[in-house]
């Protein structure tokens, strides 16, 4: 162990210490802490005064604008953007216009069938928060209605439930009843 430079292990903790500067609340000696979504510099006053601000400032990102392209809603150009959840496509005229061009917009829409629950609108592909697809009503507030699978449009034989899901079963694709009750299978022709 006497080969290895103890200075290594304590060169970042000499770049934690430096001066944060004063609080503009109150006055007092700014100082890095720790929370649950990682380290900030806060208050050395902390009950007192609440002053906190990010350890790392972010740089706002410039909107890259799309040429050739135009909002549907006011004409001025697209532009990628950075947003929350990745890039997007909006008007460059926001706050006035707030147009997002929808990933279900660009895509090729494919045909889904009617919903088995209310028998009023048709299933329509979603996306989760997280990045997983799923399929819902498109009368989602009064029809609550979602399978986790694709949905294909064939009454199921055995309990008559007016979809089928399509899986992956044992390695080929089957087609099953979404219901539980039901244990309908078919293998996909």
């Amino acid at each position: 162990m006497s080969k290895i430079d103890q200075q290594l292990f304590t060169t970042h903790e000499h770049a934690l210490e430096r001066d944060q500067g004063d609080c503009p609340n109150c006055g007092k000696p700014l100082q890095l802490k720790h929370g649950k979504h990682g380290a900030f510099i806060g208050c050395s006053d902390y009950p007192q005064c609440e002053y906190h601000r990010p350890l790392v400032e972010k740089a706002q990102s410039e909107d890259e604008i799309m040429e050739g392209t135009q909002c549907p809603k006011c004409s001025r150009p697209l532009a990628l953007k950075s947003g929350r959840y990745g890039f997007y496509i909006g008007c460059s005229g926001y706050p006035e216009c707030d147009h997002i061009v929808r990933q279900d917009e660009t895509e090729v829409t494919e045909l889904l069938p009617v919903c088995p629950q209310c028998k009023k609108a048709e299933l329509t592909a979603r996306t989760n928060r997280f990045g997983k697809k799923f399929y819902a009503c498109s009368d989602y507030p009064s029809c609550k209605y979602l399978l986790n699978e694709k949905p294909v449009a064939e009454t199921c034989p055995d309990c008559g439930w007016g979809v089928l899901v399509e899986k992956k079963v044992r390695g080929k694709r089957t087609l099953c009843c979404p219901q539980r009750t039901c244990k309908h299978q078919q293998e996909r022709i």
